[in-house]
C-alpha cells in the first residue's frame, strides 16, 4: 500500500492551482476585495427587497462613492406543502427568485448578470402568531440565502477588467 507524501502534495498544489488560471476571490486583487465598498445595489421597493438589500451590502460593503452598479429583480411565491385531510394547510414553501446586472457605472457594457433561485418552507400548525412570525423568518432565511448566491457568483463570474 502506499502512502501520499503530504507535504509534497502542499508544494504542488498551488503551482497546479496557478496553473490552471484559478485565482483565489479572497486573495490580494482579488474579485471580492475589488468589489467590496464599491457596489451601489438598487434601491428597495418591498419588505422582501429590502431584506435582500440589507443581507447583499452585509457581504459586499455599502458605498459612498461607487464605481458598479447592482440591478436587481426579485420575485416570490408561497405555496402549500402539506394539506390534511380536513384541508387544512399545515406547511409552505416559499420559492424566491432574483435576476440581477452589475454595470460600471458611466459605461454600458454588463460586468456580470445572472439568476439565482432557491426556496425556504414554515410550519403552520401553530397559532397564528407563531405562524405568521415562522412565514416572517422563512422570507428573512430567503433573502439571506439569495444574497449569498449572487454574492458567490459576482466573486466567481464579474469581468472586472473589461
Amino acid at each position: 500500500m502506499s502512502s501520499i507524501d503530504r507535504r509534497a502534495l502542499l508544494l504542488i498544489l498551488p503551482a497546479a492551482l496557478a496553473a490552471c488560471g484559478f485565482t483565489p476571490v479572497y486573495a490580494p486583487g482579488g474579485t471580492a476585495g475589488t468589489l467590496r465598498g464599491r457596489v451601489e445595489i438598487a434601491a428597495p421597493d418591498s419588505t422582501e427587497s429590502y431584506l435582500l438589500v440589507q443581507n447583499l451590502e452585509e457581504r459586499l460593503g455599502r458605498s459612498a462613492s461607487p464605481d458598479y452598479r447592482l440591478g436587481l429583480a426579485l420575485a416570490t411565491a408561497s405555496q402549500g406543502l402539506a394539506i390534511t385531510p380536513a384541508n387544512e394547510i399545515t406547511r409552505y414553501t416559499i420559492t424566491g427568485v432574483a435576476d440581477y446586472t452589475l454595470t460600471r457605472i458611466g459605461e454600458e457594457g454588463v460586468v456580470a448578470s445572472g439568476q439565482v433561485r432557491n426556496f425556504t418552507g414554515y410550519s403552520a400548525t401553530g397559532t397564528t402568531v407563531d405562524t405568521l412570525a415562522a412565514e416572517r423568518d422563512a422570507r428573512w432565511r430567503l433573502m439571506q440565502i439569495l444574497a449569498d448566491q449572487i454574492t458567490a457568483q459576482l466573486y466567481a463570474t464579474a469581468d472586472l477588467d473589461a
